[in-house]
């Protein structure tokens, strides 16, 4: 007797049971194999805190190190420059003292040289006052208001001063003088100050005049105490430009010219070129005047050209009416 056949369903419950255990097992393992990897990533990174923590600390350490060594740097570069500074000054010192000492040692074929410039400078003269004694001399005018010597019968007053460095150690009396000048005038109508070489006080003011007051005398002296544009110990230029700026045939005006050296060529050519310019009238007055204060020679200076000086402005003094002052010492409290 046959049996019926019976349907065999694939997917049955057995079938579903037996692939739910085989996923079960899978995700069990899985499971079971990352279950430790939290704790190790965790263990990381606690790891790499500490280390940056300590690398920070490490840092901050190396900077302020750092900071310390540039103190002490800056420190030692400072005091690397005194130090520099000083060895300059003692290294000037040293100089001067071996000049000295070499000018003594050399002193009588120095003064033959002196002497030999001295004879030649003097025949020269010699022979331009003869020339200038020769001709005739026009009457002076009258000179009633004067103080010291020098007419106060100026309307303007212009400074020539010498900038060079033989005026150093004049300087504190150049100022000096250039004060009790500007107190002779009460009051003028103009002020201007130049170096030798013509170059102004007051750049911006060239071809005007500086406005008389108290504040404007103030700060001209206040000024001139650091002023030192170059200069080329030849005051010839300095009256030339003042002549050809502020020459004019109504205009009362003085010229001071305060130095120490003339290194020009020639006493004629300036002479003639001053008298030019500073033109007379018909009465044979000069509208300007020119007067000047002489330094003595500076230490360790060839008087050769300070002499030069003297000459050249006694016979500028002369020929334009004014007065020349000749400073054999200097006071030690200028």
């Amino acid at each position: 007797m046959r049996l019926p056949k019976r349907n065999v369903e694939v997917f049955s419950l057995s079938f579903l049971d037996c692939i739910c255990c085989g996923f079960g097992a899978i995700i069990l393992l899985l499971v079971l194999t990352e279950y430790g990897k939290p704790i190790q990533i965790e263990e990381s990174r606690r790891n790499l805190q500490g280390q940056v923590l300590a690398l920070t600390e490490q840092r901050n350490e190396i900077r302020g190190e750092s900071d310390l060594l540039n103190r002490e740097l800056k420190g030692k570069i400072e005091t690397l420059g005194h130090e520099r500074m000083r060895l300059a000054r003692l290294a000037g010192d040293l100089t001067s003292i071996e000049g000295q000492y070499s000018a003594s040692r050399k002193e009588a074929s120095v003064s033959n040289i002196v002497e030999t410039e001295l004879v030649s400078a003097y025949q020269t003269l010699t022979a331009e006052m003869q020339r200038l004694l020769a001709q005739p001399q026009k009457p002076r005018a009258a000179r009633a208001d004067a103080v010291g010597g020098i007419p106060v019968d100026s309307e303007y007053i212009i400074f020539v001063i010498d900038t060079s460095a033989s005026m150093n150690e004049h300087w504190r009396q150049a100022v000096q003088i250039m004060t009790e000048v500007l107190n002779l005038y009460p009051r003028v109508k103009g002020l201007q100050v130049m170096n030798d070489q013509g170059k102004y006080m007051f750049e911006r003011t060239h071809g005007g005049w500086l406005g008389d007051s108290s504040e404007q005398r103030a700060q001209i002296v206040k000024k001139m105490r650091d002023w030192r544009p170059f200069s080329q110990s030849n005051p010839v230029p300095g009256m030339e430009e003042a002549l050809r700026t502020y020459w004019a045939p109504d205009r009362r005006a003085s010229v001071y010219v305060l130095g120490d050296e003339f290194t020009g060529d020639s006493y004629q050519t300036a002479l003639e070129e001053l008298g030019k310019l500073n033109k007379p009238d018909a009465n044979g007055r000069r509208p300007m005047r020119i007067h000047a204060i002489g330094f003595p020679a500076a230490v360790g200076m060839t008087p050769f050209t300070n002499i030069r000086f003297s000459a050249l402005m006694r016979l500028v003094c002369e020929q334009n009416n004014g007065t020349f002052i000749g400073i054999t010492h200097e006071s030690n409290d200028g």
